[in-house]
């Protein structure tokens, strides 16, 4: 948790909108496709500022991700506290439909329709 939280405040106090901080992401330098990361840093300094709808236009699947982190972790703490273990189990089909909603996401993001999902 210490982790998440120190790359969390990295990213707040360096604004990844302002060039020459953190590097282009490699696929939408060389080919113009948006990733399924691409706007993710943006996405994490606006939601570390407390502006939601910014941190969702710059990457809805990340703002997802973050809320599936901290409910995972709030679970855990709770359990934790219970004497509890936590116990989640994923099967292969939970992880291939995470892959191919990113995937989705990825495509949808790079057509002229989902340009609401674009960073």
């Amino acid at each position: 948790m210490a982790v998440v939280v120190g790359a969390f405040g990295y990213v707040a106090a360096v604004d990844p909108n302002e060039s020459g901080h953190y590097p282009a992401c490699p696929l939408l330098r060389f080919t113009g496709v948006f990733c399924p990361g691409c706007g993710g840093l943006r996405s994490a300094h606006a939601f570390a500022h407390g502006d939601l709808a910014t941190a969702f236009g710059a990457n809805a699947a990340a703002v997802l991700g973050y809320a599936v982190f901290a409910a995972v972790w709030l679970l855990w703490v709770v359990r934790a506290a219970q004497g509890r273990q936590l116990r989640i189990g994923l099967t292969n089909t939970h992880w291939w439909a995470v892959g191919a909603a990113l995937l989705v996401f990825s495509v949808v993001r790079n057509l002229p329709f989902g340009s609401a999902l674009a960073p």
